[in-house]
């Protein structure tokens, strides 16, 4: 059974992969700081595989030990998907207005966990062929938004170390994946008071991104938007 790490797995993208996934018969180790969300996503999966779900802040070195720990316990991680981000404040301010205690837990949440958690996931990940690490990213990280300065400078720093890490780590895949605008909660707090029900649902990008874990691709940038063609065109 494969086994997949996937953090802040209790609602939007995170949880719709864990569910695809466990359909599949991955086994999961899933995280959220939401205590009530995660129970609600823990029972919906538990069911469908083998499962440990573990409510803890990913900044937190204790709670990453957990997760590492529980991955090994499981038989090892084949995928690492580094999910959990946060906005920053909403409504967003202008980054020359930014205070700087929330812009660094930004990049703490969005740029030094999911380092810090490859980093403990590595020689676990290095123990087989085609073993993957995922960074969620954005059209944010490459795109000056006004008003997305916190969030968007983050995600283009875990788009910089996506890249790095792929060319240190030549027999990992390191992906960072950018999914595109989501009906998620993190979605209308950028809008805040907007009507976003014209945005996709996650489960709507699941085609891309099991592609891309499937597929072999060569670590690197993707959009979920160019995955969906590729991903047709295979099936024809």
């Amino acid at each position: 059974m494969p086994v997949a790490l996937v953090t802040g797995a209790s609602r939007g993208l995170g949880l719709a992969l864990a569910r695809a996934l466990a359909e599949r018969r991955w086994g999961l180790v899933i995280d959220a700081r939401e205590p009530r969300a995660l129970e609600a996503a823990r029972a919906e999966l538990a069911p469908l595989t083998h499962l440990d779900a573990i409510r803890g802040d990913i900044t937190d070195p204790r709670h990453r030990e957990q997760l590492a720990d529980a991955v090994r316990g499981a038989g090892g991680a084949d995928l690492l998907v580094n999910n959990a981000s946060v906005l920053g404040p909403s409504p967003q301010p202008a980054l020359a207005d930014y205070p700087f205690a929330d812009l660094e837990y930004v990049y703490r949440v969005n740029v030094l966990a999911p380092l810090a958690l490859t980093q403990l996931l590595l020689p676990q990940l290095r123990a087989g062929a085609g073993r993957t690490v995922v960074n969620v990213t954005s059209d944010a990280a490459v795109e000056p938004y006004a008003g997305w300065g916190g969030y968007g400078s983050a995600k283009a720093a875990l788009n910089q170390l996506s890249a790095i890490l792929g060319a240190e780590q030549p027999e990992l895949r390191i992906y960072a994946f950018d999914p595109g605008d989501m009906r998620t909660r993190m979605h209308q707090d950028a809008f805040p008071g907007e009507d976003i029900s014209d945005r996709p649902e996650p489960e709507s990008v699941l085609p891309a991104l099991l592609h891309l874990i499937d597929g072999g691709l060569p670590s690197g940038r993707y959009r979920a938007s160019d995955l969906a063609l590729a991903a047709q065109d295979v099936r024809r």
